[in-house]
């Protein structure tokens, strides 16, 4: 019954990765992923009248955004730098006990006989190896963590995994009622109006859109 439940909501997923698609192997992201789900099935609490889908989706965001926080670089490095970087790391200890300070840039340059320019790069590129924490205090700026001087926050940014969770489940809806829904709570027309606009009746609109509300809120009658 476990492995079925994984394999039915599978989609969900892949809905949840493809939000990072470019940044690294979809496959991998799908696996974590995955576990996310997985913990969100063991946890899952029927009884308590939340939908699996509005459950499980931000513990699977969870598990994604914990796997690129704790295992992926901050930035893209080349492959070239990456590498290049290995060895300008093992100058710069070698050249520190040797001088008893940090070495300049010329220095490791001449010391592994390769341009400025690229030794320069390596430190930029070493740096997307650690994050600065927005919380961390500045001491250049009076002790101000940088989150204390970025922008406002925006309180809108809490429904955004409630209207993808809705979007998500208005594409599978038939296109004639997902036009219904569209027009009544996206274009704000009344019932009386959205008959005029399809040409059926006032009451046909209302039991259809009654029929839409229910499905919407049986998770069951969503293969996700």
């Amino acid at each position: 019954m476990r492995a079925a439940l994984i394999e039915v909501n599978l989609p969900l997923v892949r809905y949840a990765a493809a939000r990072f698609r470019g940044s690294e192997p979809m496959e991998d992201v799908v696996q974590v992923g995955t576990i996310g789900l997985i913990n969100a099935i063991d946890r899952f609490d029927p009884t308590r009248g939340v939908q699996f889908p509005t459950y499980a989706l931000p513990t699977i965001l969870g598990e994604i955004k914990r796997y690129f926080r704790d295992n992926v670089r901050t930035m893209h490095v080349p492959r070239r730098l990456q590498e290049l970087w290995v060895q300008v790391s093992a100058a710069m200890e070698d050249l520190t006990v040797a001088h008893g300070r940090m070495p300049k840039v010329p220095e490791i340059a001449a010391n592994l006989r390769i341009p400025e320019e690229d030794v320069r790069a390596c430190l930029d590129a070493g740096r997307a190896y650690n994050a600065t924490s927005l919380e961390a205090a500045q001491e250049h700026d009076g002790g101000l963590a940088l989150l204390d001087r970025l922008g406002y926050e925006d309180a809108t940014l809490t429904h955004v995994e409630h209207r993808d969770m809705v979007r998500h489940l208005l594409v599978q809806l038939p296109e004639r009622e997902r036009q219904i829904v569209m027009l009544r709570f996206f274009g704000n027309l009344t019932q009386s109006q959205i008959s005029t606009e399809l040409g059926m009746s006032q009451m046909h609109v209302s039991r259809l859109l009654a029929r839409i509300f229910t499905r919407l809120r049986n998770s069951n009658s969503w293969e996700v």
